[in-house]
Formats: structure tokens, C-alpha cells, sequence
């Protein structure tokens, strides 16, 4: 445990005046994660004709992305603390870029399968590192505040780069094109980041890895994400989902039991002490259950209801993606002047008022023009929700802890995804059954009608959870010790980039 805060310092390296520099690989990286999950969205159905995918396995193609990435997320976070920051931000792009070219390269559904789930191992390893070296680079306040929001902003950009480059790429090039595209972007930025970012400080001596947490977390967190995600497709009976479900809570328990007996904790559990840690963890998890699930319903909604081609809702996702880019910045500056507190509250409130709005748009006689205040609303709040729910995650959390700190609100991000989407398409889904043709159009559209409020209920949910955090919190700059946080005020921590970057986490669900 820190007793006093400190400066953290960095040897100098050829990024330790460049901090622009910096910001602008660090972005890049997340535009490169959230279009990496849209664009392999677009062309599972070239990829599933092509290596002879049966329909009801092309899912795997996605979902092999999001167990992995999900069941690693703490033990990237770690090993961004005690390994390098800059090492693991240089090994897990290192290891997009060659999976990339594997699942490019893929002749058989196994094989590509194998490819994203070594994909989701890097984009584990990515996400807590990036913001780690953001909370490193940019002191706690308003340059942190800001260096967010560029962030931010560049993983909501990925949703519409990623659905549009995905049809264009699929269409004229085949499917391998949206592989192929991010080794060299990866590379190049893996490269660069060697040459911009500082070098990782000497710090870790004494400190040692906490291999059997590591593992047993691991394993519990990647067999319940399989669960959550693979239940609405096998069956939530199914042996093979029951048997991951328990194991999963079988590997929790001994993880909870390694972590309480262990001198160097994979996750300290006194860092849930910290207030604005454990609402921002909360939030992260409801900010994922409901809008991260948007995209999907509007997804089936163009595509099932009005017949959109992947290029046409990719173009569609223009005006959200725009939307959700403007609410990261309006974040920035509301955080910076009023708090992350009164900023959720708000984000929250203006999400809930634009999603009941959007869900006028879902109905099978209505066209995409009704839905588009909606989507400027929702938009809005939903980045307004993101930029503010990382810089309350940021606070108060020790340098050396910063990378587990990422971990965590990267995992309850992941779940909050899985679960939402598997509670919400199971009662999208109800009235379809048996239905064909203008009735089934009719009944996915109405049954999405009732999902887009519930998540608008759970955004207002989301403003009430956003009352607990500390009204100290409320200029966006450092914040006194306090009893609650267990930590002296230090430089902060964070997480990943917009709903955007996570937003088309469909889990393979075509529509």
C-alpha cells in the first residue's frame, strides 16, 4: 500500500516531451480495437460461405474475440503494473498484428476461430495498458480530463470506420481484407510506440507475480463469459454451459480465497474501499447492459426489419458515431468545470430521455428518419457517460495500481455487455417464435421496442447509482485523502475508449 503520494516518474526516453505524440498512438490503438470489432462483424457471412461455416457456428468467429478478451482483462491489467506498461502496449498490438494475419490466412473455420481468440488475448492486454500510460502521461485534472476524450473519441470513430471499411473491404476484396488491414496498422503504431512513448520505469523489484490468483481468475472469468455468451445460442440447459457456469464460480471462489491469503494480491480487494472506484465499476457494468447494446438491436432493426445492406447500416451508424464522438468531448469540459459526478448524472439523464425517443424508431412501419433524434440524444448522453465514467474510475488510485485498477472496469465492461445482450435478445426474442415473413418483421421490431425502454429504465438506474460517488469530486482535479478510498490521492486510473469501441459486441448474433 503507498503512505504518501509521489510523482511518478519516468526516465527519459524519446516520447517524454512528445506527450501530443503520444496521446495520438494511444488513440489510434483504440480505433484500431473498436474497428477490429465491427469490421470481422460485417463479413461473417462472406467468412461463413466461404470456409463453409455452419450458420449456427459463424457466431464462434465473434464470440471467440469476446470470452478471451473478457476472461484476461484483470491479468493484463496486472501484468501492465508489474511487466511495463509500454511493454505490454507494445506486445498485445504485436500480437493483433500477427493473429491478424492468421485469421487472414485461415483455410478453416478452426483455424480462424483460433485467430480471434489469440486477438481477444491482445486486445486484453491492450485496453488496460493504454489507459494506464494516459493516467502516467497526463497528470490528474484537465489534461487527463482531455487526453480522455481524444481517446474517447477515437473509439467512437471506430464504430462507423469499422462497419463502412468492413462492407468496402468485404466487397471488394473478400473477407481476408478485414484481417489483413491491421497488421499493418498494428505494426506500425507498435513500432512508433517504441520510438514516442517513455521507456517503463525501474519499479517492480520486491514485487512479485501472483501466479495461482492470475490463473484461477483467468479461468473463472473466461468459462463465464463463455456461458453468458454462448447461453442464448446452445441453450441455457445445455451441459456445456451449466458445467462452464459452475467451473467458473468454482475458480471465483478459490481466486476470492488465493486473494485474501496473498502478500502481493493480483487484485487488491482494498481498492473496492475507494468509492469513486467501486460507483465507476458499477457504472462501467449498467454504461455496457444498455447502451453497448443499442447497436446490436439497431443492427437487426435495419437489417431483419427494413433489409439494410452491411454497407447501408454502416452508413447509418454515421450519425450515432458522430453523435456519441461530440458527447466525449461535451464530457471532457462538463467533468472538468462540474465533476465526473454531476457529469454522469446528466450523461445519464440525457441517454434515458434520447433512448425512450429512439424507441419510436423501432417499428416495422417506421422508417430510419424516426429514429434519428433518438440516436442524436442517446448519442449524446452515451458519450457524456464515457468520458466521465473513466475519469471516476481514475480517481485515487496509486500509480503502481493503475493497470489492475484498468483491469476491473475493463471486466465488469465486458460483462455488463455479455449479460445485457443475453437478458435483452432472450426477450427481443420471445414473441418471434413460429413467425415468418411481415410477422416476424412485425414481432422483432415490437419485441425491440420493449427492450430499447428497458435500457432507457436502466440508464436512469444508472443516474441513481451515480449519486453515491463523493461530492468532493467535483472540478476534475485531484481530490484529498479520505478514509473511504484506502489510498492517499495519487495520479489516477482508467479504462477503455467509448461504447463506441465496445458497442459492437454482438457476440456473433446476425441478424
Amino acid at each position: 500500500m503507498s503512505t504518501s503520494p509521489r510523482p511518478h516518474t519516468q526516465p527519459a526516453g524519446p516520447g517524454r516531451t512528445r506527450p501530443g505524440w503520444s496521446l495520438a498512438l494511444l488513440a489510434l490503438a483504440q480505433l484500431i480495437f473498436s474497428l477490429d470489432l465491427n469490421i470481422v462483424f460485417v463479413a461473417l457471412p462472406d467468412i461463413g460461405a466461404d470456409l463453409d461455416f455452419p450458420g449456427q457456428t459463424q457466431q464462434l468467429v465473434v464470440s471467440a474475440y469476446v470470452v478471451f478478451a473478457g476472461g484476461f482483462l484483470l491479468l493484463g491489467g496486472r501484468a501492465a503494473d508489474l511487466l511495463g506498461r509500454r511493454r505490454i502496449f507494445v506486445l498485445a498490438l504485436s500480437v493483433y498484428a500477427v493473429s491478424s494475419l492468421a485469421g487472414g490466412l485461415a483455410g478453416s473455420p478452426e483455424i480462424i476461430v483460433a485467430a480471434r481468440a489469440v486477438q481477444g488475448i491482445g486486445g486484453a492486454l491492450l485496453l488496460p495498458s493504454t489507459l494506464s500510460l494516459i493516467n502516467t502521461l497526463f497528470e490528474e485534472g484537465p489534461k487527463r480530463n482531455r487526453a480522455l476524450a481524444v481517446w474517447g473519441g477515437a473509439g467512437a470513430s471506430g464504430l462507423t470506420v469499422g462497419a463502412l471499411l468492413g462492407g468496402l473491404l468485404t466487397e471488394a476484396f473478400g473477407w481476408p481484407a478485414v484481417f489483413f488491414v491491421n497488421v499493418p496498422l498494428a505494426g506500425l503504431v507498435a513500432l512508433a510506440a517504441v520510438f514516442v512513448i517513455p521507456r517503463d520505469p525501474a519499479g517492480t523489484a520486491g514485487r512479485r507475480f501472483d501466479l495461482p490468483g492470475a490463473l484461477t481468475v483467468t479461468a473463472g472469468a473466461t468459462l463465464l463469459v463463455f456461458a453468458l455468451v454462448e447461453g442464448p445460442e446452445w441453450g441455457w440447459t445445455s451441459p456445456a454451459v451449466i458445467g462452464a457456469a459452475v467451473a467458473a464460480l468454482v475458480c471465483l471462489a478459490a481466486f476470492a480465497a488465493i486473494e485474501s491469503h496473498s502478500a502481493d494480491p493480483l487484485m487488491p480487494f482494498r481498492l473496492f474501499r475507494n468509492r469513486s472506484l467501486s460507483v465507476a465499476i458499477t457504472v462501467t457494468f449498467l454504461y455496457m447492459a444498455t447502451f453497448g447494446t443499442l447497436p446490436y438491436f439497431l443492427t437487426v432493426l435495419l437489417q431483419s426489419v427494413h433489409g439494410f445492406s452491411a454497407l447501408e447500416t454502416g452508413l447509418a451508424f454515421l450519425v450515432p458515431s458522430v453523435a456519441i464522438a461530440a458527447g466525449t468531448q461535451l464530457g471532457e469540459r462538463m467533468t472538468t468545470r462540474l465533476g465526473a459526478r454531476t457529469t454522469l448524472i446528466a450523461g445519464f439523464l440525457v441517454g434515458a430521455v434520447g433512448t425512450a425517443v429512439l424507441s419510436l424508431g423501432f417499428d416495422a412501419d417506421a422508417g430510419y428518419g424516426i429514429a434519428v433524434p433518438g440516436l442524436i440524444v442517446s448519442g449524446v448522453g452515451q458519450g457524456i457517460v464515457w468520458t466521465a465514467m473513466w475519469i471516476a474510475a481514475a480517481t485515487k488510485i496509486a500509480p503502481e495500481e493503475q493497470g489492475i485498477a484498468n483491469g476491473m472496469a475493463s471486466t465488469t465492461l465486458n460483462l455488463g455487455n455479455a449479460i445485457g445482450l443475453a437478458v435483452l435478445t432472450a426477450l427481443a426474442d420471445a414473441g418471434t417464435g413460429g413467425k415468418t415473413g411481415a410477422a416476424l418483421r412485425a414481432a422483432t421490431a415490437d419485441g425491440e421496442f420493449l427492450v430499447v425502454l428497458l435500457t432507457a429504465a436502466g440508464m436512469a438506474l444508472g443516474l441513481l447509482i451515480a449519486l453515491w460517488l463523493p461530492r468532493a469530486q467535483a472540478a476534475g482535479v485531484p481530490v484529498a485523502s479520505s478514509p473511504e478510498a484506502g489510498e492517499p490521492a495519487a495520479a489516477a486510473a482508467a479504462v477503455p475508449g467509448p461504447a463506441a469501441g465496445q458497442e459492437p459486441l454482438t457476440h456473433g448474433r446476425r441478424p
